[in-house]
């Protein structure tokens, strides 16, 4: 029968292995951003901000405040490196008008119900 010792033992060994696999992810991570072009990075982020908000508006009933959030961030994040994301910014540029236009009419669409109800 095993001693708790080297269960213990047994149980760090794992989480040694565990601790290195997961360096190893993270250096692995690392290394493919940092071979990728930094507006590259940036605008998925974008992209990513873009999804967000189109997840909250989405919603049924729309989520207009988390909404506006991720719409401000995107925007923000997009005026900030504006003449500088090359090829994909006029993907978010047209992007951002879109969630614009999307929250106005979703924000509509809900005033509408509640004055209904």
């Amino acid at each position: 029968m095993p001693s708790n010792t080297d269960s213990g033992q047994h149980r760090d060994e794992a989480e040694a292995k565990a601790n290195e696999e997961r360096m190893r992810e993270i250096d692995r991570m690392r290394e493919e951003i940092l071979s990728s072009p930094p507006e590259i990075v940036i605008a998925n982020h974008c992209f990513g901000l873009f999804e967000l908000a189109a997840i909250y508006l989405s919603e049924n009933p729309p989520r207009l405040v988390p909404a506006t959030l991720a719409i401000d961030a995107l925007a923000g994040l997009a005026e900030s490196v504006k003449g500088r994301l090359g090829e994909h910014e006029q993907t978010i540029t047209d992007g951002l008008a879109q969630l614009r236009l999307a929250f106005v009419q979703v924000s509509a669409l809900a005033d509408n119900q509640v004055e209904k109800n």
